[in-house]
């Protein structure tokens, strides 16, 4: 079973340490290890970023499943495309749209948008 120290722990949920630890003093997330130190077992903190993340799905007439909540942060024209970046939480999405899509939707820095993804091939990686 893989597990994690608390820093490692605040880093995978986006949190701060001091979150984590009132997390781990509540007894939410910790066991001892064998010299007595506090670890995070991974399928416990699994559980609870599921639980942490895990919100309504609204109908949304998509069947894009992966949504991230964001605000535009740089875009730049092209004649016939456009480069659009959002920050959603911690993660940067980038996407090349048309630019007629980006002109219509009107956007810009600071506006809020939403990133959806949908694709035939996702590559999964260990560090």
């Amino acid at each position: 079973m893989h597990t994690y120290r608390i820093g490692d722990a605040a880093a995978l949920l986006g949190v701060s340490t001091d979150t984590v630890r009132r997390l781990v003093d509540g007894g939410k997330l910790t066991e001892r290890d064998d010299t007595d130190r506090r670890i995070i077992p991974g399928p416990a903190l699994a559980a609870y970023a599921r639980r942490m993340h895990r919100t309504e799905r609204q109908p949304s007439g998509s069947s894009a499943r992966n949504r991230f909540s964001g605000i535009v942060t740089d875009v730049i024209l092209g004649d016939v495309s456009a480069h659009v970046e959002i920050q959603a939480g911690p993660f940067r999405v980038v996407a090349m749209v048309s630019r007629e899509s980006a002109e219509e939707l009107r956007l810009e820095p600071g506006v809020p948008a939403v990133a959806k993804i949908k694709s035939t091939n996702v590559v999964v990686e260990r560090p």
